[in-house]
């Protein structure tokens, strides 16, 4: 594979597994806000917040560890065949399928890129209490939906490499 291919896989496979690594902790954070929530509702008087926040934190965890998810292989697969097919035939059926993949990728990234511009345009608010600005978790979606993009043209590559005999891991 040539050189601009190679170093494109190492540094999106770099990136991709930095981030969702730290996108990991996510997790904390949310139960740190449902905690905080559940006391609150307890011990004092209920904050408008705390739900819609958690919520946001778990789209960001969904969205940004995405592409380090694909990057792993712990995606979950429809394995009614898949296993029991050679490891060239499974590697073909992965780069026509990733090849779906990018497309559906390509078309969410430009719908969210448009969702992007209309929240920022319009100062679009969540409908609820708290009313938070959609604006940053639109952000966020079209960022993992770019990572996840990324990951999978690294993913067509290190599939392609495969089939050719190299490795690009």
């Amino acid at each position: 594979m040539p050189k601009v291919i190679r170093l494109y896989v190492h540094y999106v496979d770099k990136v991709n597994r930095f981030i969702g690594r730290c996108a990991m902790y996510l997790v904390f954070a949310m139960m740190g806000i449902l905690l905080y929530s559940s006391f609150m509702k307890t011990f004092a008087s209920p904050v408008l917040w705390s739900l819609e926040m958690a919520q946001f934190v778990m789209v960001t965890y969904y969205l940004i560890g995405g592409s380090y998810s694909m990057q792993e292989d712990g995606h979950v697969r429809m394995d009614l065949f898949y296993s029991q097919w050679t490891d060239k035939t499974k590697t073909i059926v992965d780069c026509v399928t990733i090849l779906f993949l990018i497309t559906y990728l390509g078309f969410l990234l430009y719908g969210g890129i448009y969702s992007t511009e209309y929240a920022l345009k319009y100062g679009e608010e969540s409908y609820s209490a708290w009313a938070p600005s959609m604006v940053p978790i639109k952000v966020i979606m079209v960022t993992g939906i770019f990572l996840m993009l990324l990951q999978a043209i690294s993913c067509l590559f290190k599939d392609i490499a495969k089939l050719k005999g190299e490795s690009l891991a």
